[in-house]
């Protein structure tokens, strides 16, 4: 029967009967059973000098495992910042999966600075951790598995020297006035983040080079004039530091921003001597050697089949026969993915503690050469074993079945094809 009105809330939200609920519901269950997860992430936020930090944000701070927890949702939906900040507020389910309390809230500033702070190492531990509850529940035993390259690309806007040359500008100033409102006077520096931007703006609707260059030179004189100032300012921070004077607290707020200058300073010594180079000596500067972000300086230049351009990182996957990926690797640059069978397997052995049956590759992995090494790391008794062939000639079969392997080998087509005349 209908009641008149609620008597009592419940003081732990329920579930939702929706699939998504259901799933975020697993993974939660997934990691009260493993709170290594949680202890590796705090790690983490302690060795980053975040975690006093975030335990001041909100009535009670967010917990190791309430990072975590958020940077699930975050990457589940592809969530900005900002997005994330508003569905943990919003959504039942999701304070209920990342462990909110009632008057507990999560800006999009603590939420960023948690997330960022967790290593990729430390991301690989935990998917390690997940691979081994799930060979536990006999959800994967790791016998059979595919391996496979991609690119993801890196959150930058397009890398135009004119848009590097204007980033440093405005980062630099507006870590410079961030130090001047805690030294005051001792601080003094110009503020030409107008001047960059009407220069990087000019660039990009000049016509021709001849336009172009006069609008590039002066923004490259204003950015070497910033980063003079920047010098300066460190200067001032280290002698201020050194003499004490102000309370604890603003001397750890004055040595994050030091940090933070010191940290764009040589990156954006390095966008200034590359547009000398590209734009001004008209030279082409290796891809090795370009910076194309100042905030994602580790992104790399992926050019894909000679006609796609990535900037990103590539990376190789390994997943189950249960389609969980049982290993993620961050190549540096861009190797041939001939170069990866071995390292797959390799790694596959220390994550699993066994070499895999059967192992399918793409096409770009095949040759005579990483057959033979994988034939090497194959043990006689496992080699005996009978498993159904791979049927797509560009898989490559390993370990248990590795006779079925070499009609994928180049070369090797006309050979198996006599051998299945004469057994016929």
């Amino acid at each position: 029967m209908r009641e008149q009105r609620q008597k009592q809330m419940n003081l732990a939200p329920e579930w939702l009967a929706f699939d998504h609920a259901r799933e975020l519901q697993a993974i939660s269950g997934l990691l009260d059973a493993n709170p290594t997860a949680a202890v590796l992430v705090w790690q983490d936020l302690v060795a980053a000098g975040l975690a006093s930090d975030i335990q001041q944000r909100g009535p009670e701070g967010l917990s190791a495992s309430q990072v975590l927890r958020a940077l699930l949702v975050k990457q589940l939906n592809s969530f900005s910042y900002r997005e994330l900040e508003f569905h943990l507020g919003d959504s039942q389910t999701y304070r209920r999966f990342c462990e909110l309390g009632w008057d507990q809230t999560a800006s999009k500033s603590a939420l960023g600075s948690g997330i960022k702070a967790i290593r990729a190492e430390t991301l690989e531990q935990i998917n390690h951790l997940v691979v081994q509850t799930a060979g536990r529940l006999n959800v994967e035993d790791g016998k059979r598995v595919r391996a496979d390259t991609t690119v993801v690309d890196s959150n930058i806007h397009a890398p135009l020297d004119s848009n590097l040359l204007w980033d440093s500008v405005r980062v630099l100033t507006r870590l410079m006035a961030a130090a001047q409102e805690i030294l005051g006077q001792n601080v003094r520096f110009g503020n030409r983040t107008r001047r960059a931007k009407r220069r990087a703006l000019g660039i990009l609707n000049a016509r021709n080079n001849e336009k172009r260059e006069p609008l590039y030179r002066d923004l490259l004189k204003v950015a070497k004039e910033t980063i003079d100032s920047a010098d300066e300012v460190t200067k001032a921070i280290d002698q201020v530091t050194k003499q004490g004077g102000l309370d604890e607290l603003t001397m750890i707020e004055l040595g994050v921003i030091g940090k933070r200058i010191a940290h764009y300073i040589p990156l954006a010594r390095r966008v200034v001597d590359q547009t000398q180079r590209r734009v001004l000596q008209g030279e082409s500067v290796p891809s090795g050697e370009k910076l194309v972000s100042i905030f994602e300086e580790h992104t790399d230049i992926i050019v894909k089949d000679r006609r796609d351009t990535f900037y990103g990182h590539k990376i190789c996957l390994t997943t189950g026969r249960s389609t969980l990926v049982t290993d993620c690797v961050i190549l540096q640059g861009n190797p041939a993915d001939s170069t990866l069978a071995e390292q797959v397997i390799d790694r596959h052995i220390e994550i699993m503690g066994q070499a895999p049956r059967q192992v399918a590759f793409d096409g770009g992995f095949t040759s005579k050469s990483n057959l033979d090494a994988l034939k090497r790391r194959v043990s006689w008794t496992s080699r005996s074993q009978k498993l159904a062939p791979f049927r797509s000639p560009r898989w490559s079969a390993a370990v248990g079945s590795i006779r079925s392997c070499e009609t994928s080998v180049p070369g090797s087509k006309q050979r198996s094809r006599s051998s299945n005349a004469r057994s016929a």
